[in-house]
């Protein structure tokens, strides 16, 4: 038996507000609570995602073995290409690209604030 029920990921960053925008913009959703240090998205179904204001922010390097990303979320697409164009213009930054021909059935990217996120197609 669980002992508790996931209700939220929190995300620090610099500024909440910006990247609760940004992942809104991808993922849909609704912004509540919205304010200096704390904004929450609301997703279709259960989930929510909560960004943190977190002062000295440091993003995580990707791949490091130096310096661990701590977490990173896999958002499932329908098309691939669509999807990395509409990221980059929302502010992403590409990491690890599909050089293989699209053979891989993932791209890494760095969201505004530098949090890693792949894109998976089925």
């Amino acid at each position: 038996m669980a002992i508790a029920k996931l209700t939220v990921t929190v995300v620090d960053c610099p500024d909440p507000t910006a990247l609760a925008r940004f992942y809104q913009q991808v993922l849909g959703g609704e912004l509540k609570h919205e304010g200096e240090k704390w904004v929450d998205l609301f997703l279709p179904g259960e989930a929510r995602l909560a960004f943190q204001e977190a002062p000295g922010f440091v993003p995580p390097s990707w791949p490091s073995a130096k310096e661990s990303q701590q977490l990173h979320l896999d958002l499932r697409v329908t098309d691939m290409a669509e999807a990395q164009e509409r990221v980059l213009a929302l502010g992403a930054r590409p990491l690890d690209l599909d050089d293989d021909g699209g053979k891989r059935d993932f791209r890494v990217f760095a969201d505004p604030a530098g949090h890693p996120f792949c894109l998976i197609h089925p």
